[in-house]
């Protein structure tokens, strides 16, 4: 902030020690000490606040490009779908013969992961006991009930 030598700040202090004395010297030293503290920090403050606005500008500006060029590309894929689109209603108005493909319904890979996955042959699950379905816990608990007898 300033630029003060060593020689100057003797002066200046030595100015201090006569004009305030030495009782109050001390006194006098912490309270401009933690006044300048305090400066320091409402510059630091200041400056960091001015910082963040310059780039929240920044970022704004790198917003609108973008979002710019995310329209420029979206006009530019609409336009050529749309070619796409009338030269594909065109090819199909002359052609007499109409292709339709067909896919496959969609099934999901593991349908059954409640059940017990593994090389065991059914034959053998059924001679152990081991469970091949997936029971609710309704199911199991009326599978499990004692009956009652009269």
């Amino acid at each position: 902030m300033f630029d003060f030598g060593i020689t100057q700040l003797g002066v200046i202090g030595a100015v201090a020690l006569v004009v305030i004395g030495p009782e109050k010297l001390p006194r006098v030293a912490r309270t401009v000490g933690t006044l300048l503290g305090k400066a320091q920090r409402y510059v630091n403050d200041v400056k960091q606040e001015v910082n963040r606005s310059m780039e929240l500008d920044e970022l704004r500006k790198m917003k609108d490009t973008v979002e710019s060029a995310a329209r420029d590309v979206e006009k530019t894929v609409r336009s050529e779908a749309s070619d796409l689109e009338q030269q594909l209603s065109w090819s199909e108005s002359t052609s007499s013969v109409e292709t339709v493909e067909v896919f496959p319904e969609y099934k999901h890979p593991r349908k059954k992961w409640r059940l017990k996955q593994g090389a065991t042959p059914q034959w053998y699950k059924a001679r152990a006991g081991v469970r091949t379905k997936a029971l609710s816990g309704a199911a199991r608990v009326a599978r499990y009930r004692p009956h009652k007898i009269n």
